[in-house]
């Protein structure tokens, strides 16, 4: 059977920096994402795409908090899942040209998709998450205590609520997933790290906290036993001491060296940090390959001709 590969691309793969994130933006950067898709669908190999929704998600929370005057406010949960429906459609117009374009028949699907987080989690007790709009301290602290919100000042634009992130532990439809994939479909998944949710078997609310996109997509490609876990960023590759007259590409690195350059400080949390981090846990949960590497080397990193390659030092022994 042909390599499973999960790519993960970034919320920012459809709003890049300095666009306002239109409709029309977002179409035409969807079909840079789904032309290297539809290469590595060419060459034969099997696709799961996941991706982020950071733009999407503060566009959604900022929608429902203008319009809460007239229609219902939409809880955090229901904006993940919102995003996941709306950027999937995106996407899968996108790869939908692209693969007739190709003469491919493969077909695209996009699942709404839960994970499960436990609430035991210390993130719970400690949110830090920012999401949505920047608020002034007073409406800050009526949303406080209207809606029982968490919030803290950002920086020196206001006052935003954070939410806990608590690690992803099961894929709700990891076999629904599963089987799409066994029978030839391309499937886009865990869009915006999933919509949280706890098994409890409690209905009478969701659970509005922020998933890490990275930490969703290590669990799933783990979880289908994909070959290759590949992080798409904005960099061709990995590098040390990034934007330092030291800098310097990475090609290949182990997880003791992921680990040791984590503790160091070389890969910051609101950066590469949580992407290594979730190629470590992937590989240490028996992934063959991680790599990292931008959207448009992708194919070419696959195959090992551009990006970081990752592997276990286990493996390596």
């Amino acid at each position: 059977m042909s390599k499973l590969v999960l790519v993960a691309v970034g919320g920012n793969a459809l709003i890049r920096p300095g666009q306002s994130g239109t409709v029309d933006e977002q179409f035409q950067n969807a079909m840079e994402v789904a032309a290297p898709v539809v290469q590595l669908l060419k060459a034969g190999y099997r696709v799961v795409l996941a991706h982020g929704n950071g733009p999407q998600i503060g566009a959604a929370l900022m929608r429902s908090e203008i319009a809460a005057g007239e229609v219902y406010r939409l809880p955090y949960d229901c904006c993940v899942a919102a995003t996941q429906g709306e950027i999937g459609y995106v996407l899968q117009h996108a790869l939908w040209q692209m693969l007739q374009r190709e003469k491919l028949d493969v077909q695209v699907v996009s699942l709404i998709t839960q994970v499960v987080v436990d609430r035991r989690d210390p993130a719970f007790h400690h949110p830090t998450k920012p999401i949505g709009p920047f608020y002034s301290k007073g409406v800050a602290d009526r949303y406080c205590h209207q809606l029982g919100w968490s919030v803290a000042q950002d920086s020196t634009k206001g006052w935003r609520r954070v939410v806990p992130s608590p690690e992803p532990k099961e894929i709700v439809e990891l076999e629904a997933i599963r089987a799409c994939v066994d029978r030839g479909l391309m499937v886009i998944a865990g869009g915006g790290g999933g919509v949280p949710v706890f098994n409890d078997h409690d209905i009478s609310k969701g659970v509005e906290a922020v998933i890490d996109k990275d930490l969703t997509s290590a669990l799933l490609a783990s979880r289908l036993d994909a070959d290759i876990l590949a992080i798409a960023t904005g960099v061709p590759r990995v590098f040390l001491d990034y934007q330092k007259p030291t800098e310097r590409a990475v090609e290949r690195l182990t997880t003791d060296e992921c680990r040791r350059y984590l503790a160091e400080g070389q890969f910051p949390e609101g950066s590469m940090g949580p992407k290594i981090h979730a190629t470590v846990l992937y590989l240490e949960q028996g992934g063959k390959e991680a790599v990292i590497t931008d959207i448009a080397h992708l194919l070419a990193a696959i195959i090992g001709e551009a990006g970081t390659h990752i592997r276990s030092s286990k493996s390596n022994d």
